[in-house]
């Protein structure tokens, strides 16, 4: 006869972990990951009273909701500041760390490595969850980023564009991006 154990869900620690912030310098902090080494996510502004990233805006195909199947068998290693809880919300458990929901980012495609900090979008920052609940400091504050021209089909914009583009032929339309900060998702700011 066999036992069932109940797994655990537990928030981890990446010391020196690689945060490399798309268009930025890489840097090392530690942050916190889940069960599979993933780097988590929050978007400021967002809590359970005023859910920014939602499926129905298309942010949860962007940032995936770090999800427990019940509310019970919690934990985080030691050094991870901040309150541990979980938000029930559309038929699933979401983990909050002092508040805020966690999300993982769908383009990190290295465990340890967090390359969605600081980029803008559902009209929020999303910032790593370092250990001390700091956030990462940029190493390109204050120093703008080169101009980026991208090619996007007639007729469709670029929500991260503040200036408008020429048109270059029947089907293309040349845009310049001078963002420092990318913005990858609408609503941006």
């Amino acid at each position: 006869m066999g036992v069932a154990l109940a797994k655990t869900f537990t928030l981890q620690i990446a010391g020196n972990a690689t945060v490399a912030p798309m268009g930025g310098a890489s840097t090392h902090a530690n942050i916190v990951v889940n069960s599979r080494g993933q780097a988590v996510y929050y978007l400021t502004g967002d809590s359970k009273r005023h859910p920014k990233c939602t499926k129905k805006n298309g942010c949860f195909k962007f940032w995936p909701p770090v999800k427990v199947p019940s509310a019970k068998k919690l934990s985080k290693v030691r050094g991870i500041k901040g309150k541990l809880g979980v938000w029930h919300r559309n038929g699933f458990f979401q983990i909050m760390l002092d508040g805020h929901p966690l999300y993982t980012f769908d383009f990190d495609h290295q465990k340890r490595v967090a390359t969605g900090e600081g980029v803008k979008g559902f009209n929020g920052t999303w910032h790593v969850r370092t250990a001390s609940g700091a956030v990462v400091p940029s190493t390109s504050a204050g120093t703008p980023s080169a101009p980026t021209t991208t090619t996007m089909p007639t007729g469709t914009t670029n929500p991260g564009t503040t200036t408008s583009g020429t048109t270059t032929s029947d089907t293309t339309t040349t845009m310049p991006t001078t963002t420092t900060t990318p913005c990858l998702y609408p609503p941006c700011y």
